[in-house]
């Protein structure tokens, strides 16, 4: 619980462990994530691996906008569950408010992380809502996941861009040597 009367500073590594501890907690494994990322990019890198895939993931995990967007989709998720927000935003967040729109304003500070790539493949996650993010967006559960099954896209598209930024780069390396 957060205290007013004695602030400390929380460190990289604490936020970066409640990042991975707060998206396990909603049923989000970062296999999943990676699963995404390889869907998004298999086409184009016929010998990408699930393995390659998690690394960039776990990479953009370690971004301190990244883990900041997550703690604060999480938690409003959490506080919607709640009935701890007010109307008329409670319900547009209940109901994940197809004008709302902020659950995705949010998922964009993720993939402007890595550029242009980023958004194409977030535009397709996010429509096609494949692997766990039909899960996410089913409200079936009794959770609640405006938020989630975005950050979750992002950070899939984030991962892929970052997979395509790399590859490209050692492809333009080994042709130059």
């Amino acid at each position: 619980m957060y205290q007013t009367d004695s602030i400390t500073e929380i460190t990289e590594d604490a936020i970066h462990a409640a990042t991975l501890r707060w998206l396990d907690d909603r049923g989000v494994q970062l296999k999943e994530i990676a699963e995404l990322a390889l869907e998004l990019q298999q086409e184009y890198y016929p010998d990408l691996t699930l393995l390659e895939c998690l690394s960039h993931v776990k990479h953009v995990l370690t971004k301190r906008e990244v883990q900041n967007a997550i703690l604060t989709g999480i938690q409003l998720d959490r506080l919607a569950e709640r009935g701890a927000l007010d109307e008329p935003l409670s319900d547009m967040v209940l109901r994940d408010e197809g004008l709302y729109g902020i659950d995705e304003i949010l998922a964009t500070a993720i993939i402007n992380v890595y550029g242009s790539i980023g958004m194409t493949n977030y535009g397709y996650i996010d429509r096609v809502k494949p692997g766990c993010l039909e899960r996410l967006d089913n409200k079936e559960s009794g959770q609640i996941h405006t938020f989630l099954d975005d950050i979750v896209g992002a950070v899939a598209a984030a991962a892929a861009a970052r997979l395509s930024h790399n590859r490209k780069r050692e492809q333009d390396r080994n042709r130059s040597e």
